[in-house]
């Protein structure tokens, strides 16, 4: 199996390099060991231009084709429409018409930014999107480009990424803990922090499972918690004594609108793929 991932430089796209590089940790190394990974950042394929995504389909001929490219500055896309909008619709367009071309099935990565936050219960795949800023615009725009032009897909959507790798955060934190005293955390925004490594690990699995079942799944860890929650548990995690304080989001203005509570549902993808999925808590641990 020849597979294609573009956004190599991002926070995923570096998490599949390290797993990819070494099986061997890893639960499913037999049904992967045939898989050949071919990775490119933005400075070697520019996604926007449909000559350089082309002529790197013509050049690989992927079974699959993994993206882990997006723009992901939240508040910037505010500002930078057109650059969220080139590279997270333009540049899906792109890659659906190679995906075509060679007939290459597609995983893509989205977001818990595609819902509005109003729901009080986790998000079902199913549920209707309502995204409140830019940057949920354009992802949800994307997925409404691969719904409408592929047959053999896979949106993954997940949330609140973190890792060692890339910015984030859990790195955030603790670059801030090293420069402040006391630090103020939201504390009525409502999501599950997922670790790059675990997402990885999932999308290896739809890899190596030969799923023909497509369509759109959640993942994220297990379990819930305030991003003031998950501020205390890496302080904790990593010995750091700091004053944290719990402030509402209304004391803490940004430029994009965040989902009040965007915690999804992770039944499918645990039934179709038959894994079990660590809480946040434990992946923040073990990583």
């Amino acid at each position: 199996m020849i597979v294609i991932v573009f956004g190599a430089n991002g926070q995923l796209g570096q998490a599949i390099q390290s797993i990819s590089a070494n099986f061997s940790k890893h639960h499913f190394k037999k049904n992967t060991d045939n898989i050949q990974f071919h990775f490119f950042d933005s400075n070697q394929v520019d996604i926007t231009n449909i000559n350089a995504v082309e002529s790197t389909f013509k050049l690989v001929k992927p079974d699959f084709c993994i993206n882990a490219a997006a723009y992901t500055a939240v508040d910037k896309a505010e500002i930078e429409e057109e650059k969220a909008h080139l590279i997270n619709v333009i540049g899906v367009k792109n890659i659906i018409q190679s995906c075509q071309t060679y007939d290459t099935s597609l995983i893509h990565v989205s977001t818990d930014f595609v819902f509005d936050g109003i729901k009080n219960e986790p998000y079902l795949e199913t549920d209707p999107t309502n995204p409140q800023g830019v940057y949920g615009v354009t992802k949800r725009k994307g997925e409404l480009e691969i719904i409408h032009s592929l047959k053999e897909y896979f949106i993954v959507r997940t949330s609140w990424l973190y890792s060692d790798f890339g910015n984030n955060f859990k790195k955030t934190m603790l670059k801030l803990a090293n420069e402040k005293n006391q630090l103020s955390v939201v504390n009525d925004q409502i999501g599950s922090p997922t670790h790059a490594l675990d997402l990885a690990d999932m999308i290896l699995k739809i890899l190596s499972s030969k799923s023909k079942n497509y369509g759109i799944y959640h993942f994220c860890n297990e379990g819930n918690t305030s991003w003031f929650g998950f501020a205390k548990k890496i302080f904790e995690l990593n010995s750091v004594k700091i004053d944290l304080k719990a402030i509402p989001t209304s004391e803490y203005p940004t430029l994009a609108l965040r989902p009040k509570y965007s915690v999804l549902d992770t039944s499918k993808i645990k039934k179709e793929f038959n894994i079990k999925i660590k809480s946040w808590e434990k992946a923040l641990q073990d990583n």
